[in-house]
């Protein structure tokens, strides 16, 4: 299972577009709200989104992949959020796969401490704030167990990596050239 994490002022493109390829792939992913009240998330852009599940509906132990969009002031709302930072925290502590993209993996992964000596990339700028990692510029990154990814523009590479990850090259190709990526 994938959980794509949604908070309010979340990256639209970011959230939704490993979702739609992840589910074109025939793997199982959700998104998920953040609040436990509601499931309608709105986006930075001003897009409301309605995520499939909360995150108390989430089995969050079972999950293979924990995905966090970037997007302002969605990815600091991700950070706040105390249930989502001990979902990642355990996910880590398990060697299993976290994916974060734009602003989450130095505002999320970096200030956790998650990237220490690995390779990770985010949104320029930022990486700085990339605490311990050895910043690149390459679209998206996979050090083992950590996925990060540049931003809106490196979407469809981001997903598709997802996608290699779990099913291989073969069907993430396949995906990528039906949608003419």
């Amino acid at each position: 299972m994938v959980y794509v994490f949604l908070a309010d002022g979340f990256e639209e493109i970011e959230a939704l577009t490993p979702i739609d390829l992840l589910r074109r792939a025939k793997v199982e992913a959700e998104t998920v709200s953040i609040y436990p009240d509601r499931k309608v998330v709105t986006g930075a852009r001003g897009i409301p989104v309605c995520a499939d599940i909360t995150i108390d509906e989430a089995d969050t132990e079972g999950a293979d992949v924990v995905v966090l969009p970037g997007g302002m002031p969605g990815t600091v709302n991700l950070l706040e959020c105390g249930r989502l930072m001990d979902i990642i925290d355990k996910q880590n502590l398990k060697g299993k796969r976290i994916a974060a993209i734009c602003a989450a993996p130095a505002r999320i992964l970096g200030a956790r401490g998650l990237l220490k000596g690995k390779r990770a990339t985010c949104y320029p700028g930022m990486e700085d704030l990339l605490e311990g990692a050895m910043p690149v510029t390459e679209p998206v990154v996979t050090d083992g167990n950590i996925t990060t990814s540049r931003g809106l523009g490196t979407a469809v590479d981001f997903a598709c990596e997802l996608i290699t990850l779990l099913l291989g090259k073969e069907r993430s190709d396949e995906i990528r050239s039906s949608v003419v990526a």
